[in-house]
């Protein structure tokens, strides 16, 4: 039987997790059930089981937790990808399974993706400046796959790299409006299939 994935987590683990992981895994699931405003500073603290000081300690304020929740799962992108990119084989290869990659640690960590697709926007002007630049990075280390295959011969080159980039990760954004731990297809599946739709778009008739 599939061991179904946990879309963030549903359970805050009480012993095994530290203050500043309950918080976040706790601002993560509310933020996703809930939405960003509506959730209270006090509904946090009472689900995570600490207090408003223990809070306040690590994060100044919500703006503090939905930046972090947003940079944490970046970061492990960014990470993976650059590993990936910068790794030996075929361009084809390398883009495919960061492509693969992207789609499985979007679902793996599905309540910091939904919350950062949402809410993001309501972060003051300076702080969503710095995701925006963030994300970015992300994305242009992304293209620079695309048009590394393009500049070999490898990919088809009439369609800018931009433009495919923008195309794939408006799939990859709207995977929370359709997924379901529960479905026939597992996160990998998934990946395996956006991963091979992307190298589909890009081959040289």
């Amino acid at each position: 039987m599939r061991a179904r994935l946990p879309c963030g987590t549903r359970r805050v683990r009480e012993t095994t997790v530290g203050v500043p992981e309950r918080l976040l895994e706790t601002a993560s699931r509310l933020f996703a059930e809930r939405g960003f405003a509506p959730t209270s500073v006090q509904e946090i603290v009472a689900a995570a089981g600490v207090t408003k000081g223990a809070m306040y300690h690590y994060y100044s304020s919500k703006d503090d937790l939905l930046q972090e929740i947003y940079s944490r799962l970046l970061a492990l992108q960014s990470a993976r990808l650059e590993e990936i990119a910068s790794g030996p084989g075929p361009v084809a290869d390398r883009l495919a399974e960061a492509a693969a990659d992207v789609v499985v640690t979007t679902l793996s960590h599905l309540d910091d993706a939904m919350v950062s697709w949402r809410s993001m926007h309501m972060l003051p002007p300076e702080r969503l400046a710095q995701v925006r630049a963030e994300r970015r990075r992300y994305h242009e280390r992304f293209r620079g796959l695309i048009e590394e295959g393009q500049a070999e011969g490898r990919f088809r080159s009439d369609i800018p790299a931009d433009l495919v980039t923008h195309q794939f990760f408006g799939g990859v954004h709207h995977l929370g409006s359709w997924y379901r731990p529960e479905g026939e297809l597992t996160p990998e599946d998934i990946g395996r299939s956006f991963a091979d739709l992307l190298l589909s778009s890009l081959a040289k008739s």
